[in-house]
């Protein structure tokens, strides 16, 4: 078992968690608007529904791992394609972070929990991120490919549910610095790049 590949990704994910993006802002301003409790419901619900995408790649890419070298290869080769696309929409798209509480409805815990796991369960766009994130990061030749996955989502959870819990503790701290320091979407921006190129080449070199 390589510990070195575990740490590798969760320091990937955790700069991705940090980064700018759909999950985290809408955690940001559920806990602006509501509260910290609601936004921790909303991560509850965004977290639980991860298991589910963790799942279907677990047991499906594990099985394509076993069918085919070829099979295998058009994996990596499509999750380095897509993670640069990723990069380069992240390229394309504004540095400026909006913080906008407006329109934001009111909403009880249950609901937000439910919301939080039908947002990120419906949401295909995670699976193809699954798929395209984790093949990179197998860490043993001894471990079951399905148990390697299992861990590495586990490990995605506990990682991006440690951040996305601060990020409803701290909202209105975090809301205050992204006001007061305009240039911190720059550099968010340009780290979220950098990890998607990187991750990218290391999928496209990672062997079976």
């Amino acid at each position: 078992m390589d510990f070195n590949i575990l740490l590798s990704f969760a320091v990937a994910t955790s700069i991705l968690a940090i980064s700018p993006g759909p999950d985290n802002i809408y955690v940001l301003m559920q806990s602006i608007v509501n509260g910290k409790k609601y936004g921790l419901a909303t991560v509850a619900g965004l977290i639980t529904g991860c298991l589910v995408h963790a799942t279907l790649v677990a047991f499906g890419v594990s099985a394509i791992i076993k069918e085919s070298d070829i099979l295998f290869f058009v994996i990596k080769l499509f999750g380095a394609l897509y993670l640069l696309y990723l990069a380069y929409k992240v390229y394309k798209s504004s540095d400026e972070l909006s913080i906008s509480s407006d329109n934001i409805p009111k909403k009880n815990l249950s609901q937000l929990f439910k919301q939080g796991f039908v947002m990120n369960v419906l949401n295909p766009k995670v699976s193809i991120f699954f798929l395209a994130f984790f093949p990179g990061f197998l860490f043993s030749e001894t471990i079951s490919t399905v148990i390697q996955f299992y861990v590495l989502g586990l490990l995605f959870m506990l990682v991006s549910a440690i951040i996305f819990s601060s990020i409803a503790v701290l909202a209105g701290s975090i809301s205050d610095y992204i006001t007061q320091h305009k240039r911190i979407g720059f550099y968010l921006k340009w780290l979220q790049i950098i990890v998607f190129v990187g991750i990218a080449i290391l999928i496209f070199t990672s062997e079976k």
